[in-house]
């Protein structure tokens, strides 16, 4: 068992040093260049969080009133599609300020349940609405890398992403607001290739805005309709990016 244990030990010792040998660099001066440029592709998950009004009197289309209990959700991250081009500015050996305009098409997928209302299965009624946006972003973010080795080299990055929606006006419930800014902080790994740098990149963004488009209840004209879009007060987009910059 001990002589087991010393091949186990004496094996991890040596791949960890194999691991730490220096290796041809690919591209070894690119990043001393002042500024370089390149594109990027992905996908992206978005969702949006609600503040609900709870308990509410309705008024119906007869003129009638009835309480109503709807709260509204968006139940599932629904994958989109990312692209975009890229403009990193180095600063010193570690720090970079870059520039990534894209456009995310995507859309998020509303529920709303009258907890007051039970349908046939004795469950709160529901109606869904896809909420679909196509927003063009267009972040600032501060970039820091770690050390290069060999040809990969890991970094974090943080800063701010103006959105504006392209999404038309509708008759649907809930409407999204023109514009909107994110905080978003992300980590990525740069790999040196042989003719180009790779890099998969994940950040997570948060609305800092409340994105709800208050004024969308009054151009509804199926009242009907008013009492699910009166059911949230506001909201807050969220969005996972998951990107392959190409340098």
């Amino acid at each position: 068992m001990k002589r087991i244990l010393t091949i186990i030990i004496a094996l991890s010792v040596a791949l960890g040093v194999a691991a730490q040998k220096r290796k041809v660099q690919n591209k070894p001066y690119i990043d001393l260049r002042p500024m370089h440029f390149g594109i990027l592709i992905g996908m992206n998950l978005q969702d949006v969080e609600f503040q609900n009004v709870g308990p509410q009197t309705i008024r119906m289309e007869d003129g009638t009133e009835m309480p109503a209990s709807i709260v509204c959700d968006a139940d599932m991250w629904n994958p989109g599609f990312s692209v975009g081009v890229l403009a990193d500015i180095r600063l010193n050996q570690h720090f970079a300020l870059r520039f990534s305009p894209a456009m995310h098409f995507g859309s998020k997928r509303l529920t709303f349940r009258n907890l007051l209302e039970m349908d046939e299965s004795g469950m709160p009624s529901h109606i869904t609405q896809d909420l679909k946006n196509t927003y063009i972003s267009m972040p600032i973010d501060l970039k820091f890398a770690a050390q290069r080795f060999n040809n990969y080299r890991p970094y974090i990055m943080a800063g701010l992403n103006p959105m504006i929606n392209l999404a038309g006006k509708d008759q649907e419930y809930i409407q999204l607001k023109r514009y909107d800014v994110m905080f978003e902080v992300g980590m990525g790994c740069d790999f040196y290739l042989r003719f180009f740098k790779l890099i998969p990149e994940l950040k997570f963004c948060f609305g800092m805005l409340n994105a709800l488009d208050s004024n969308h209840i009054a151009e509804l004209s199926d009242i009907n309709k008013r009492a699910h879009a009166l059911s949230v007060t506001e909201a807050n987009t969220k969005m996972i990016v998951f990107t392959l910059h190409f340098e």
